[in-house]
């Protein structure tokens, strides 16, 4: 879709996102208590409550070993089962941190997500982008904007109008968020306008 949150990122020959595809949380698994050695689990991943994918996890004392069927196209589905590296960090509080080594041949990288694909691999390894990284200035400014209107306890969306000050706000505090929202206001309708003129220029170009 187009409009606000749009722009660059749809661009040709953009690096997809890690939002498009499914990922591995270390840290997830270390917080649920699944990381134990000789336990083994099924991951599943939910969509409106409902299972659309799953995944076989069996812990060992360095590693976990994955298998699952993923499906190559054309009907055809291909059994996969590989190990995962588990590497450990202290924390300066105390404890330890889990990790995931990339099992991709040649990578090694301790990341802490890993992501679908022919096997789980890292980020750098899928070429992925985060939705941030392809977000253009006029759509950061947009949510930043936002973000202080929130603060502002004023209604979202840079058109409507103002509120006044929040009760209890230092008067100081309130000057600084709106010089701040209005210099965001000024990128993201600039970036509104540039979009809205490439449109009419492209309808123009097909009549």
């Amino acid at each position: 879709m187009g409009g606000l949150g749009s722009g660059r990122q749809w661009y040709d020959g953009a690096k997809k996102t890690t939002n498009n595809f499914r990922s591995l949380d270390v840290r997830r698994l270390h917080k649920e208590g699944l990381l134990q050695p000789d336990h083994s689990f099924e991951w599943l991943w939910l969509r409106n409550a409902k299972k659309v994918a799953s995944i076989r996890v069996c812990v060992e004392p360095e590693r976990i070993i994955l298998s699952y069927r993923r499906h190559r196209g054309h009907n055809v589905w291909v059994d996969e089962k590989y190990p995962v590296g588990l590497s450990w960090t202290r924390c300066g509080m105390g404890g330890e941190r889990p990790w995931f080594i990339c099992p991709t041949q040649g990578c090694g990288r301790r990341v802490a997500l890993l992501y679908s694909g022919g096997i789980f691999s890292c980020r750098h390894c899928r070429d992925l982008a985060y939705p941030s990284q392809r977000e253009a200035s006029s759509d950061r400014a947009f949510r930043k904007a936002n973000r202080i209107r929130k603060k502002l306890d004023w209604a979202p969306g840079i058109l409507n109008d103002r509120g006044g000050r929040p009760k209890g706000m230092h008067l100081k505090t309130y000057l600084r968020l709106i010089e701040q929202h209005d210099a965001l206001m000024t990128i993201s309708l600039a970036g509104m306008t540039q979009r809205l003129s490439m449109l009419g220029e492209s309808l123009s170009a097909w009549r």
